[in-house]
């Protein structure tokens, strides 16, 4: 009983942090909520017993995703800045996908019978997780590791391409005022 109603705080609080990221203004803002939403997705890993998912979400989600977006905020000098108002027809069109959205959730859920196990799928082991993250066959997680890698590399690199562009115009800006 305590586990559900955690899991029921946790996800209200991941779908106000949701909300919140979506429709604030203010960009820091928007980041911090994102960070607290993905912290309480690692707390709902945690309550149904994947701590290691809970671990890789903390640290590439939390720890290297928001990181990054915060520090490209900063390093765009767009920290305090208010994001543009959305248009009425942007409005209407997200309202009309969303409720796409949860229509079709709605059907999958009511449609199809899902049975729950008791039993985990594998050994919750150092061992086994290990094989699984550097197994090559199809259920092994290597590939989609190397993506991401690649996926991050190439985000710092545009943020640092974007800084440099930053800074050389505001030194022009600088210099050409002397």
């Amino acid at each position: 009983m305590p586990l559900l109603l955690c899991f029921y705080i946790l996800g209200a609080l991941v779908l106000t942090f949701g909300v919140l990221t979506v429709f604030t203004r203010k960009i820091f803002r928007a980041a911090v909520y994102l960070l607290l939403s993905l912290i309480g997705i690692a707390g709902i890993y945690i309550i149904m017993d994947m701590q290691f998912i809970a671990a890789l979400q903390i640290v590439i989600y939390v720890g290297g995703i928001v990181v990054l977006i915060i520090f490209s905020i900063f390093l765009t000098h767009q920290a305090g800045e208010r994001l543009p108002s959305r248009l009425p027809k942007h409005i209407l069109w997200s309202v009309l996908i969303a409720g796409v959205g949860l229509l079709l959730a709605t059907h999958i859920l009511y449609y199809f019978s899902y049975t729950a196990s008791t039993e985990p799928a594998i050994e919750h082991s150092v061992k086994n997780i290990g094989m699984q993250l550097m197994d090559y066959s199809k259920y092994g997680y290597v590939f989609p590791f190397e993506v991401v890698s690649i996926l991050l590399l190439a985000a710092m690199i545009g943020s640092i391409v974007i800084a440099m562009k930053t800074k050389k115009k505001l030194n022009d800006l600088h210099v050409g005022l002397l």
